[in-house]
């Protein structure tokens, strides 16, 4: 009988509400079929902890921390990186092979999104060129939802959208009791969305208001309406109901923000010196609006994607199902697949979870669909509201409290034993 091999487990990328839960789901099968893993690893920050050596010990870990993952949110636990293994690091690639073999590794799982599925595919094919018994398996998080192809073939949904999802439905309820009640100084209220270029997360405003009974606009980055358009647009808003909420994604053209890229080359709209938000309600105030007061603007950042109270116990249930899927498939279809969500067909909400090839899913990219983008371009349709609605769930989440703070897992700095030698990853050298 073949003996079990150790498994690392890491993430990538932005965080999510509830990227810990697959983790959870991921670690706890592991445990459950000791015929087949052996000790279970973090690598400390994503990819950079295999690059370093930094592996923690999750099979040392107290039980009880490993469970409170479900209600942990964002990367405290475990640590993420925006590293990326390019092409032509040879160095890079060698690294990993050498502490994959000094730690007898035969399960590698990486969670993210495309560019992660990239990474796991690229340690996939490493590790069959090199003869190396390796097991690399993606299980998949993002809360922009842009993971997979744009006809829902490959996934239907990633776990962390449903939850932004939930933020933003319950933020613009908020936010809207606080303009009706402010309206006569503040009559426009501009909420920024994350989402670069897929408006996903924008769109879930429409989930606050399905009947649209409220003065709500919604512009995506698709959504090709000029900021003059928009301003058109508010203006007979408040001709008509006197005020108006607009939610507007950080990658609305605008124009040049200066912005700042991450190592994947992604735009980082939020670290950049000026915002969507700030800018068109700057223009609205030039403009001027037929009503008296002013528009003011509001950008939540990162508590989008690491607020547990607003997590859907959806998606946290749906992100442990596909974590748990992801160590099955590993065990018994071996390398190359990614974990993943479809939706069974029905007026009731029902999911399955099977597999896909990485490859496919490394080289996808998924569009927000035109048909769910209304005609007057600052809504979204009902199409969108049927997708969307089963996604942000019924319930709160229970998360524990101690001392009136909530409780997160956290893991006793227990790492393997470095025997590799000390090493810089390759982009570190090349910046310094």
């Amino acid at each position: 009988m073949a003996q079990p091999r150790n498994v690392i487990v890491a993430q990538s990328g932005g965080p999510s509400p509830v990227i810990n839960n697959s983790i959870r789901g991921v670690v706890e099968t592991c445990f459950a079929n000791p015929e087949a893993f052996g000790t279970v690893y973090a690598a400390w920050h994503g990819i950079e902890g295999v690059l370093k050596e930094e592996l923690l010990d999750l099979s040392a870990q107290p039980r009880d921390e490993i469970a409170l993952l479900r209600t942990t949110p964002a990367a405290g636990a475990i640590g993420t990186c925006r590293y990326k293994l390019k092409d032509g690091q040879d160095e890079d690639f060698e690294r990993v092979v050498e502490v994959l073999k000094a730690h007898d590794v035969g399960y590698f799982f990486y969670t993210g999104g495309n560019d992660s599925m990239d990474t796991a595919h690229k340690i996939a094919l490493l590790a069959k060129d090199r003869g190396l018994d390796l097991v690399a398996t993606g299980v998949p998080k993002t809360i922009d939802n842009d993971v997979g192809d744009s006809e829902f073939q490959l996934i239907d949904h990633t776990p962390g959208y449903g939850s932004v999802a939930r933020y933003w439905a319950l933020a613009v309820q908020g936010a809207n009791e606080e303009n009706a009640g402010s309206c006569p100084a503040d009559p426009v209220l501009v909420m920024q969305a994350m989402g670069r270029k897929i408006g996903f997360i924008p769109a879930a405003a429409r989930l606050a208001d399905p009947g649209r009974d409220l003065p709500l606009h919604i512009y995506m980055a698709e959504s090709g309406v000029s900021l003059d358009d928009l301003a058109d647009n508010v203006a007979d808003e408040l001709r008509a109901s006197g005020r108006c909420v607009v939610v507007v994604s950080e990658g609305f053209d605008v124009g040049d923000l200066g912005a700042r890229r991450d190592s994947f080359g992604h735009v980082q709209f939020s670290a950049s010196k000026a915002t969507a938000a700030g800018i068109v309600s700057g223009y609205l105030n030039e403009k001027g609006l037929p009503v008296s007061g002013a528009a003011r603007y509001n950008v939540p950042g990162t508590d989008q994607r690491h607020n547990m109270i607003y997590a859907s116990t959806v998606d946290l249930d749906e992100a442990y199902k596909v974590g748990v899927k992801a160590a099955h498939v590993a065990a018994e279809d071996g390398s190359g697949w990614m974990a993943t969500i479809l939706r069974e067909p029905g007026a009731v909400y029902r999911v399955r979870y099977d597999k896909v090839p990485l490859e496919a899913m490394a080289n996808s990219e998924r569009t927000f669909p035109a048909n769910w983008i209304a005609e007057n371009r600052r809504d979204v349709t009902d199409g969108f509201v049927a997708y969307a609605r089963p996604l942000i769930g019924d319930d709160w989440p229970s998360v524990p409290l101690l001392d009136g703070r909530q409780r997160f897992a956290r893991f006793d700095p227990i790492f393997a034993e470095p025997t590799c030698p000390a090493y810089v990853p390759e982009t570190y050298r090349k910046n310094e």
